[in-house]
C-alpha cells in the first residue's frame, strides 16, 4: 500500500495545507523555521502510530484562535478531521480481500483513510457487494428455490433475510434447510461477529495500512539502560528514547533469554554481537570518523526497596572507541549529531529486516551534523530507507536537498493567521526565504561540477535544464542515445550570461554550449571560437537540430507533446490546430493567448513533477528529436 496524497486540516497552525502529493520514494518538506513541518508530520504519525499513546486532542492541537469561535458557531470539531489520506492499493493488498472475498470485489485501487478529532476514522473504497455475494454461493450446491433467491440478493444483509424467509416458507423440506444453513454458516465465517461488509473489508484494509514512525532531533539512545526492565515493558507505554534502546538490545537478532541469562559471560557475548551488528552499519554511513568502534558494556547496580530488601539491577553502558585517539567515551558524551545518527540507525534497525507496513517520518533529520555527515545521511535514505519503505523529512538545510530530485521537493510556507501554513510543489511561491535552501542547494551543486566535473554542457535555463534531464533519462531507460554520463549540465540564467561564462572558465573547463538558434549572443559566442576559448564543433544550436533557422528548445517537442504540457501548467484548453505560422511554438502560443511572452519554466516544471507520467506519454516524433540532440552533444566529448 502507498501513500499517495495528505492533506492536514485544522491542526495547530496548519489551516489547511492543500493536497500535498507524496512520492513513492522519498518527500523532502522544505521550509523556514516554524512554517509547519513538524506540524504536517506530527498529524501524519497520528493516523496510525508505530509509537504507542499518539492521539488527537482538541485542546492540544485545534487551533487556539478558532477553536472557541468554531465552537459557538456549532461546529462539531470532534468530528473535525485534522488528517486526510488517499492510498493507492497495491497488488497484495487487492489479493488480501480477494482471498477473503473472492476476485472483482474491489473496484478501485484507491483507498482514503481520515483520522477525527475523536480518534475515530473516516475511510473511502469502492467495492462491489453484488459480486462478493455472488461469489459467497458459487461454491455451495443449492436446490433451486435457494439458488434463485440468493441469485437475486445483492447485498449480505438481503441474502441472510432471504435465507431466513425462504427456511421459514419451506419447512419440512429437509434439503432446503441443510443449503440455508449451508449459506448461513458460509456469511458467518465471511462477515464474523455480525460485522457488516463494508466494516469487514475497512478491517482487512486497515490491517495493512502502514504504521508512521515519527523520528525527531529529540530522540536519542540513553547511555544506560536496564536490560530486564526495557525487555520485560510493554513497548506502547515506552518513551521515544526507551524504544530506541529496546531496538538496539533486538538488533542482530538478540536473544531475550541470552541477555537476562544470569551467567554473565553468556550476556555480555550476546550485547558484544549487538555492538559488532550495529558498528557495522556506523562504518558504513559515518565516513566523518571511521575509526569508532561500538562497547557496549554490563555493570549491575543495587537499589533498597521499601520493604528493605535490596534489588540488584543489570545495566547495560553504550561506550564509543576511538580508536585514532585511542580513547573510548560513554555515548552520551559524543557530539550530539554522532548521538543522534546512531540513535536513529539503531531505531530504524527494528523495521528493517520485518514485515512490517512503515512510512518513515523523520523531522529535521541530522540537524546537528556537519555537511558531509548530511550528504552521508542522504546515502543512507537512498540506499537503505527507500528501499524498505516511504521516506517523508523536513529540512532547511541545503545539503538535506538533492538538486538531482527536485521533484521530491515540496515548500512549505507559513501565510499567515488567515490562511495558515500550506504545502505546496510550485516552486513559484513569492516568499524568497521559503525557496532559499533549493537555491542554495542548486548553488552549491553548480559550483560543485565547475571545479570538480571534466565535461561541462552549458545550457540557457532551467527548462531546458529539466527538458533535457528528464527526456535522456527515457531514452537511455529504452536504451537509445540520451547524454552521455560524463555530462554535467549548468544551467546559467540566459543567453546573455553564456560568453562571460566562457570568456572567464572557457579556458579552465570543456564546455559545450548548447543555446537557441535565434539569440542575438552568437556572434560573442563564434568570436570567443575564434579567440580559442571555445571550439567552434562545441556552440550547438537547437536550429541546428531541428533544421529551422529559428526554433527553440521547445521546438524539438512534437507540437501535440508541448500543448499538453502548457495546458497542464497553466490550466488552459489550447488545441494544436489553434497555433499558426512557422515560429518558435512558444511565439505562437504567446500570439492565441494575447500576452508578450508565458513563463517558459511552468511547462518544464509539469513534467519535473508528473515526471513518470508525461515523460512517458512522448511521442516518438519527441523522442527521435531529443535523441538527436544528444547525439550531436556526446560527438563534442573529447
Amino acid at each position: 500500500m502507498r501513500l499517495k496524497t495528505v492533506q492536514i486540516d485544522h491542526f495547530k497552525h496548519v489551516l489547511n495545507s492543500t493536497p500535498v502529493e507524496i512520492q513513492p520514494d522519498i518527500t523532502c518538506l522544505v521550509g523556514k523555521n516554524e512554517s509547519g513541518k513538524t506540524a504536517f508530520l506530527e498529524a501524519l504519525r497520528r493516523l496510525k502510530p508505530a509509537q504507542g499513546g499518539v492521539n488527537f486532542s482538541i485542546g492540544k492541537h485545534y487551533p487556539a484562535w478558532l477553536e472557541k469561535m468554531h465552537k459557538r458557531q456549532g461546529k462539531n470539531l470532534e468530528q473535525s478531521r485534522p488528517i486526510q489520506t488517499v492510498f493507492e492499493l497495491e497488488d497484495d493488498d487487492m489479493a488480501a480481500v480477494s482471498a477473503v472475498f473472492g476476485e472483482g470485489v474491489l473496484t478501485s485501487r484507491e483507498f482514503r483513510v481520515n483520522r477525527r478529532y475523536d480518534n475515530l476514522y473516516n475511510h473511502g473504497f469502492e467495492v462491489d457487494e453484488a459480486v462478493a455475494v455472488a461469489n459467497a454461493v458459487e461454491d455451495i450446491d443449492l436446490p433451486k428455490k435457494v439458488a434463485t433467491v440468493a441469485a437475486g440478493a445483492k447485498t449480505f444483509a438481503t441474502l441472510i433475510k432471504s435465507i431466513a424467509t425462504t427456511a421459514e416458507e419451506n419447512g419440512e423440506d429437509q434439503q432446503v434447510q441443510t443449503a440455508c444453513t449451508a449459506l448461513n454458516e458460509a456469511v458467518k465465517k465471511l462477515l464474523p461477529e455480525e460485522t457488516s461488509f463494508t466494516a469487514r473489508v475497512w478491517q482487512l484494509l486497515f490491517a495493512r495500512v502502514p504504521k508512521f514512525f515519527f523520528y525527531s532531533d529529540y530522540s536519542r539512545l540513553p547511555g544506560r539502560v536496564r536490560i530486564r526492565e526495557l525487555l520485560e515493558a510493554d513497548p506502547e507505554t515506552l518513551d521515544e528514547n526507551d524504544q530506541t534502546a529496546l531496538s538496539l538490545l533486538q538488533l542482530a537478532g538478540s536473544d531475550q533469554e541470552y541477555l537476562l541469562d544470569p551467567d554473565y559471560e553468556t550476556r555480555r557475548r550476546e550485547l558484544e554481537n549487538v555492538a559488532n551488528a550495529i558498528s557495522q552499519d556506523v562504518l558504513q554511513y559515518w565516513t566523518t570518523n571511521t575509526d569508532l568502534r561500538v562497547l557496549i558494556d554490563i555493570s549491575q547496580e543495587t537499589e533498597q526497596r521499601k520493604d528493605g530488601q535490596h534489588a540488584v539491577h543489570d545495566e547495560m553502558h553504550v561506550r564509543m572507541y576511538d580508536n585514532r585517539h585511542m580513547l573510548s567515551l560513554p555515548f552520551d558524551e559524543r557530539s550530539s549529531g554522532f548521538q543522534w545518527f546512531f540513535s536513529f540507525l539503531t531505531a530504524f534497525s527494528r523495521y528493517e529486516y520485518d514485515n512490517t507496513p512503515v512510512i518513515i517520518l523523520l523531522d529535521e533529520p541530522a540537524l546537528g551534523l556537519h555537511a558531509k555527515a548530511q550528504k552521508d545521511f542522504l546515502r543512507f535514505i537512498e540506499e537503505r530507507l527507500s528501499k524498505r519503505c516511504q521516506v517523508i523529512y523536513t529540512t532547511h538545510s541545503p545539503f538535506m536537498i538533492q538538486p538531482d530530485h527536485l521533484e521530491r521537493a515540496r515548500l512549505v510556507e507559513d501565510k499567515g493567521r488567515e490562511t495558515g501554513s500550506i504545502t505546496t510543489s510550485d516552486v513559484l511561491t513569492t516568499d524568497s526565504d521559503t525557496l532559499f535552501p533549493l537555491q542554495a542547494a542548486l548553488g552549491y551543486d553548480i559550483a560543485q561540477h565547475l571545479f570538480i566535473a571534466k565535461d561541462n554542457l552549458v545550457v540557457e535555463g532551467p527548462s531546458d535544464f529539466l527538458f533535457m534531464q528528464a527526456i535522456s533519462e527515457r531514452l537511455i531507460e529504452d536504451e537509445r542515445d540520451g547524454l552521455d554520463k560524463r555530462w554535467s549540465i549548468m544551467p546559467l540564467g540566459g543567453a546573455d550570461v553564456i560568453p562571460a561564462f566562457v570568456a572567464l572558465l572557457g579556458n579552465h573547463l570543456d564546455v559545450t554550449v548548447v543555446v537557441d538558434a535565434r539569440k542575438e549572443g552568437h556572434q560573442k559566442l563564434t568570436a570567443l571560437a575564434k579567440a580559442g576559448f571555445l571550439g567552434e564543433k562545441r556552440i550547438i544550436t537547437i536550429g541546428e537540430v531541428a533544421g529551422r533557422k529559428m526554433a527553440d528548445i521547445e521546438d524539438l517537442f512534437a507540437k501535440d507533446d508541448y500543448v499538453a504540457l502548457y495546458n497542464a501548467a497553466f490550466g488552459k484548453k489550447v488545441k494544436t490546430a489553434d497555433l499558426k505560422g512557422t515560429d518558435p511554438i512558444v511565439r505562437q502560443i504567446a500570439r492565441h493567448e494575447g500576452v508578450e511572452r508565458y513563463d517558459h519554466n511552468a511547462p518544464a516544471e509539469v513534467l519535473l513533477r508528473e515526471r513518470a507520467k508525461r515523460v512517458a506519454a512522448l511521442s516518438d516524433e519527441t523522442l527521435d528529436a531529443f535523441e538527436a540532440l544528444f547525439r550531436r552533444i556526446n560527438e563534442t566529448l573529447g
